[in-house]
């Protein structure tokens, strides 16, 4: 998997590391459901079932998109050095899927779970999953509790909430003109950004967990022209959904307000994701992911991530824990790391707290 690009763009790429899933699982006689989707990679579905079971699936998540660009695979070929693996997306997420592949095997072969086991493999969760949400969000009312294979923390620990995030594009319009002859006749969109992205940066409340990031800028005609237009590419990160809406409001005051007369703006998200909020259910969930990743031979908390994922969709509707694919460190850089011998305790793990569901109250 970790051979083949495939940033959320490039559909034929993500495509191609699902045939790397469904070919595997066709292998072990588990059938595997395409889902296709108009824009991103299509999203598969896979399952096994158990004999008698009811109180919803057991659901696994992961993605197959990675943030890389085109070529990323052959300048940065997949390693393994002192029991390191390196590779674009070796830990984020590709590691979590072979993991996934491994528990459904094994229950295919052995049986033993108390429940079906759903697994999804989508595709866009890099940019909000705007066409795999919905998908996540079905399952996820059918499951008795959801798995996110995201990568665990190199500590041992699995995350248990997550922060929300809202990606924005805030678009200035302005007005040309040439900046020697009729700089009165003008209007800098840039001008009117450049104060907005002050405002928006105002927002950040590091003690209540709200940041905000405008991470790329452009904007412009040339040198010597008043810019007619520009935008702020937006990342805002917020804790509770209390949070969003009293920023979301502050930032639809500031777009409103101009700054430079004449000016105006608009704002458009292009993802989303929802933060994932403990709750008693996912708490007994971790107890019970613990005392199994105990009996397997490893320690393990739950963190606290500033980081999205799809697990915040799944979270507000069943029992969701995040992070509990292998160990890794790096994602989204060349320095991305995957700690090898973590992927069969981790695989063990999430077996041993499926096969005890039926002894707890979930």
């Amino acid at each position: 998997m970790v051979a083949i690009d495939s940033g959320t763009y490039d559909k034929a790429g993500v495509n191609q590391v699902g045939d790397v899933v469904r070919d595997f699982l066709n292998g072990h006689n588990i059938q595997v459901e395409t889902l296709p989707q108009r824009v991103h990679g299509d999203c598969l579905r896979a399952s096994v079932a158990a004999r008698g079971a009811n109180g919803g699936n057991v659901l696994l998540l992961g993605h197959r998109d990675t943030v890389f660009p085109s070529g990323e695979a052959a300048r940065r070929p997949f390693v393994i050095r002192d029991r390191k693996a390196f590779g674009p997306g070796v830990m984020d997420m590709k590691a979590g899927l072979v993991m996934n592949c491994f528990v459904l095997a094994a229950f295919a072969r052995f049986g033993g779970s108390p429940a079906p086991i759903v697994a999804l493999f989508t595709a866009d969760e890099e940019i909000g999953s705007p066409e795999g949400r919905p998908i996540v969000e079905a399952e996820a009312r059918m499951a008795r509790i959801v798995l996110n294979s995201e990568p665990a923390r190199v500590t041992g620990n699995v995350v248990t909430g997550r922060k929300g995030g809202v990606f924005m594009t805030l678009r200035i319009i302005g007005k040309a003109a040439h900046a020697g002859l009729h700089f009165r006749d003008g209007i800098s969109a840039i001008s009117e950004l450049a104060r907005k992205i002050v405002a928006i940066d105002a927002l950040t409340d590091l003690d209540r967990g709200i940041t905000l990031n405008v991470g790329l800028v452009e904007g412009g005609q040339s040198i010597n022209t008043m810019a007619p237009s520009a935008e702020g590419q937006i990342d805002f990160r917020y804790v509770t959904p209390d949070d969003r809406d009293e920023v979301m409001a502050k930032i639809a005051a500031l777009v409103e307000r101009s700054f430079v007369p004449g000016t105006s703006a608009t704002l458009s998200i292009n993802g989303e994701f929802l933060p994932m909020v403990p709750t008693a259910a996912s708490n007994a969930l971790f107890e019970l992911y613990a005392a199994a990743a105990s009996a397997t031979g490893f320690q393990t908390k739950g963190d606290f991530a500033g980081s999205c994922s799809d697990a915040g969709f799944a979270a507000r509707i069943a029992p969701t824990l995040c992070a509990v694919g292998p160990e890794g460190l790096g994602g989204h850089t060349p320095e991305e790391f995957l700690l090898v011998d973590t992927m069969v305790p981790r695989a063990q793990a999430c077996v041993r707290l499926i096969l005890a569901l039926d002894q707890s109250e979930l």
